[in-house]
């Protein structure tokens, strides 16, 4: 029988660039030729997901090799890949949706929104085979999501500006309408009467457009956890993989133990996520269950101790903790991007460590 969190997949963004200059371009139908990847919204992006997986070796083997066909592949067109929340272009002009019919419907209807849609992420995919359990557990983890957000920040670039943000790509999905901290619902059937009433009023257009920092997958028995940005580092991938699988799994114990599923406010939620996307690791987070801010190791620590069974229990400890410890000594992408001395400088390197993995 599977277990909540016996098994683990990850899917990565990436944003497709010029090998010379830095610069976006729409030329994901040419990289998708040759590699193992999948479209995404924009023509200068492109998606790979992992194969189901249950131990963090063979997730990163998985994840490299495919990164590596990507890289390949744009290549042999003078092309980059770019893993990462932003790159400095992002935003900076409209691009044409990718060509599908899904993607053109949404242009049509949210404009704006799409056209600066130019941003990237990593989301985690935990196996939970029951949707009422999914429900209830992204509710139980909701607290903890803007940690997991501070540890990948790597998005201060947006329209050709530092924005002041460790996440910018979190301040531009915020701007969609089912777009932040899971809901207080408690079942798979108020989770889906949520989601008929905005598909029948026609806010969004399916449940794949559901797009809270935790849901239950429109596609698979998974909880996704969303909130994370693309990681130019794949160490820093394996690790929100290794730190979401152990808050899922604490979060099924809890509610087989028939802990109450927890209470916070959404304004605190939403606040709290909005202080890890500003400064990252380099200020204070918000703990929205205490109700006060801490400096960002001190609610890292307070994670650590809370998923610290889970993570033992699967032999991954060790490996969490010093994944953790490379990623606080090398800093995020974002304090590092800012040390470079051009946008191009700061592209460039990006693209070298996506490619390097």
């Amino acid at each position: 029988m599977v277990s909540p969190g016996d098994t683990v997949g990850v899917e990565e963004e990436f944003h497709v660039v010029d090998a010379e200059t830095g610069a976006l371009e729409p030329a994901a139908r040419r990289v998708l030729r040759g590699a193992d990847a999948e479209p995404e919204l924009h023509r200068s992006m492109v998606e790979t997901a992992s194969s189901v997986q249950t131990g963090l070796a063979g997730l990163r083997a998985d994840l490299l090799e495919k990164r590596r066909s990507l890289v390949e592949a744009a290549g042999r067109h003078g092309l980059a890949i770019v893993a990462a929340g932003s790159v400095p272009g992002s935003g900076s002009t409209p691009s044409r949706v990718y060509p599908d019919e899904r993607y053109e419907r949404m242009a049509q209807e949210y404009r704006q929104l799409v056209d600066e849609q130019q941003v990237a992420a990593c989301q985690v995919q935990v196996g939970v085979p029951d949707k009422d359990l999914a429900v209830r557990i992204t509710r139980r983890i909701r607290e903890w999501l803007p940690v997991l957000l501070a540890l990948s920040v790597s998005s201060p670039y947006f329209a050709g500006q530092d924005t002041g943000y460790a996440s910018y790509r979190t301040i531009v999905t915020s701007r969609w309408p089912t777009v932040g901290p899971p809901p207080d619902l408690g079942s798979a059937a108020e989770y889906e009467q949520v989601v008929d009433t905005l598909v029948g009023s026609g806010v969004i257009s399916d449940a794949g457009m559901i797009y809270f920092d935790a849901r239950p997958s429109a596609r698979y028995p998974t909880v996704e956890v969303r909130v994370a940005d693309s990681c130019p580092n794949i160490d820093d991938a394996v690790l929100l993989a290794s730190l979401a699988r152990a808050l899922v799994t604490v979060a099924a114990e809890e509610d087989a133990a028939g802990r109450a599923l927890p209470e916070a406010p959404q304004v605190l939620l939403r606040a709290a996520t909005w202080r890890a996307a500003r400064s990252g690791l380099g200020g204070h987070l918000v703990d929205p269950a205490t109700r006060s801010a801490v400096p960002a190791g001190v609610r890292i620590d307070a994670l650590l101790t809370h998923v610290r069974p889970a993570l033992e229990a699967r032999g991954e400890w060790e490996t969490a903790v010093d994944l953790l410890e490379d990623l606080r000594s090398r800093g995020t992408s974002a304090t590092r991007q800012r040390r470079a001395q051009s946008h191009r400088e700061t592209v460039l390197a990006l693209a070298a460590e996506t490619r390097a993995g």
